[in-house]
This record gives C-alpha cells, sequence and structure tokens, in this order.
C-alpha cells in the first residue's frame, strides 16, 4: 500500500511538459490507469487471431500516442496487468481508491483508465456510483491487440485523453470512448465478439461523439452517479458476493439452491422475456428470498426493461425488479447496494435511482 501512495504521489509531480506551456498555454493534466487488457496485448505477428493480454506498459502505451504531448501533460500508473476476465472486486476497490486519490489533487484534471472490453462496462458502471469527482473518467479499449495490423487502440487513447481533458464532460459520470464514441458507463454494453464497434448503448444512445479529439455532446445521464450516489468503497476490503444466473428453457433450481448454500449474497437472474424463469425455479428463488438472499430479476433479452409486478408478484415473493440494467450491471449495483441494506424495498429504491 506504501508502493501505490508513493506512485500516485509521484504521479502528482512528474508530468510530460509540452513546449506551449512555456508559452503559457495551459494543457490538461490527464493521468491514465492502466489495467492491462487487449489495448496492451501482444500478438507473434501481426494478423495473429490469438495474443497475450495485459503484456504491454502504460509508459509503452502512452509513447505509442506521441500526439498526445499536443493536448495533454501525461502521467501514467500501472494498476494491473490482467485481462479483463480476469477483473475481481480486489482491483476495482484497488482502482476505485486511486481514482479518488488522484482527483482529489488539484493539479488534476482527468483521468483516463485502459482496460480490456470483456467486463469494462461491469468495470465503467462500478466506478460511476463510487468515484466522488465530476472531473472527467474516461474508459477506453481495444478489440485488436497492440501489435495487431491496423490497431485501434492508439486513437481509442488518443480521443479519451481529449475527453478527459475537455471541460464539457466534466459532471457527466464515468464515460467509455471507444470507435469515436462516447457512452455512458450506465448504458454501455458489448455486443460483438471481435468487431472494433462492438459497444452500443442501446436504451439511451451516445452520451455524444468524439473526431480526432474533438467532442460533441448530446445529453447528461439522469440518473444518479458519481458525486450525487450515495455509495462509498473508502476503507472496504470485500464485497458481498452476488451471483448471476442464467435462464433458459427447462431451467432447474439446482443453481439458485447451490448459490444459497455457497453463501450469496444477492442472486441475479438473467431471466428469459420480462425477467421470468421456469416455475422450479422461481419457487427456489423465493425460497431464496425468505431465506434473507435479496434477489433480483433482470433479462438476457439485450433491450427493454424488466417491470416490477408484470407478469411475477415482486412484492408477494420479495423479489426486486431490475428495470432497464441487464444483469451483469445488476450485479454491479446489487453488491453495492447489500453494503448498505437488505431489504429488498430500499433495494428496489436504489434500482430506480441509479
Amino acid at each position: 500500500m506504501k508502493r501505490i501512495v508513493f506512485v500516485l504521489l509521484a504521479v502528482l509531480i512528474v508530468v510530460q511538459v509540452h513546449p506551449a506551456m512555456a508559452q503559457g498555454k495551459k494543457l490538461p493534466h490527464i493521468v491514465i490507469l492502466a489495467t492491462g487488457g487487449t489495448i496492451a496485448g501482444s500478438a507473434d505477428s501481426k494478423t495473429s487471431v490469438g495474443y497475450t493480454s495485459g503484456a504491454v506498459t502504460v509508459d509503452a502505451l502512452i509513447s505509442a500516442v506521441p500526439t498526445l504531448k499536443d493536448i495533454a501533460r501525461i502521467s501514467g500508473v500501472q494498476i494491473s496487468s490482467i485481462g479483463s476476465q480476469d477483473m475481481s472486486d480486489s482491483v476495482w476497490l484497488k482502482l476505485a481508491s486511486a481514482v479518488n486519490e488522484i482527483l482529489a489533487a488539484d493539479t488534476v484534471d482527468g483521468v483516463v483508465i485502459t482496460h480490456g472490453t470483456d467486463t469494462m462496462e461491469e468495470t465503467a458502471y462500478f466506478l460511476h456510483l463510487v468515484v466522488k469527482s465530476g472531473k472527467p473518467v474516461v474508459l477506453t479499449g481495444s478489440m485488436r491487440p497492440s501489435t495487431a495490423l491496423s490497431a485501434d487502440g492508439p486513437l481509442n487513447i488518443y480521443n479519451a485523453v481529449a475527453i478527459a481533458g475537455d471541460p464539457a464532460a466534466a459532471g457527466r459520470g464515468v464515460l467509455v470512448a471507444a470507435n469515436d464514441d462516447i457512452h455512458s458507463a450506465r448504458d454501455i454494453t458489448k455486443t460483438n465478439t471481435t468487431s472494433v464497434q462492438t459497444f452500443l448503448s442501446p436504451q439511451y444512445g451516445l452520451i455524444g461523439t468524439t473526431l480526432y479529439g474533438k467532442q460533441t455532446f448530446f445529453r447528461v445521464p439522469f440518473r444518479k452517479h458519481t458525486t450525487t450516489s450515495e455509495f462509498t468503497v473508502k476503507g472496504v476490503t470485500s464485497m458481498p458476493r452476488v451471483d448471476v444466473i442464467y435462464a433458459c428453457a427447462d431451467m432447474s433450481a439446482d443453481l439458485i439452491d447451490a448459490a444459497v448454500k455457497l453463501g450469496a449474497k444477492g442472486i441475479v437472474v438473467a431471466g428469459v422475456g420480462d425477467g421470468n424463469m421456469t416455475t422450479p425455479a422461481l419457487n427456489a428463488l423465493e425460497r431464496a428470498a425468505k431465506a434473507g438472499v435479496v434477489c433480483v430479476r433482470s433479462s438476457r433479452v439485450p433491450t427493454g426493461r424488466t417491470w416490477r409486478n408484470s407478469e411475477i408478484n415482486d412484492d408477494k415473493l420479495g423479489f426486486v425488479a431490475a428495470g432497464e440494467l441487464n444483469p451483469s450491471k445488476s450485479r454491479v449495483l446489487l453488491k453495492l447496494a447489500l453494503m448498505k441494506t437488505k431489504d429488498a424495498a430500499q433495494v428496489q429504491r436504489i434500482f430506480e435511482e441509479y
């Protein structure tokens, strides 16, 4: 921990100074936090499908985009070097602590986080709920490793830094920049396994767009986030276990019962249609709720809401309806909610406000 604090303090002091500074033009100071992912991946050839995630350091990522010096003073911190499929609560907590500490400094204008695309939407939403600053926080990644022919990472980093240094980005919560699009952390989801146009915000659309560092913003999030959020992870070392269980035809009750036995404090069902599941699974979920496990009905369908008390009597069974949140983001919100309450009615209030 002492080493982390020392590195963060050093970041606030040591930056790359652009000649424009000597001419009186103050460039924004942006800190890049690297976690690994495809954007830091390395492959055997420029056209190789396979690659190793997180093989490239934050300094190498910064050096690969020399034009960054024209738009910001840059410094970097290596938080982790993992593929985002291995993202964990412990890395989330470390990342949130670093972001809050860095943004608290008057000398820093914004943060960019490089991240794998597999779980980027979950990390972004987690930070959207626990970052305590209105300064821009922008996640970015890539679908092609850094060694690939026509790698998409360098331009994504350039755009992310430009967004983080744009005063118009402040107060919009945590953002994700990819392929010239700007998404809200709450709305974004990955939709394609390999395409560079994998990220969409299917419910409400984009927050804005960016073109070679020039932004156009369309809207602001209307749900609570960052400085208006009630959640904090200051001093937190662990978070409650929440399991996501995928519904399907002929769904068994076994996995729900197993989650309860293995210590889950919350369960999110990725239901069919409007958060539905088989009768045996529904009965098991009711047993879980009666045992004190907070149970959330979400949907595996990519758009629309999971409505409360529509096809299932949530009031009677003690369930929470996820509304517009997909299963993975419902899990993020439920983990934080459980740190405040185990009352299903209060959790439902939280899902309606966030």
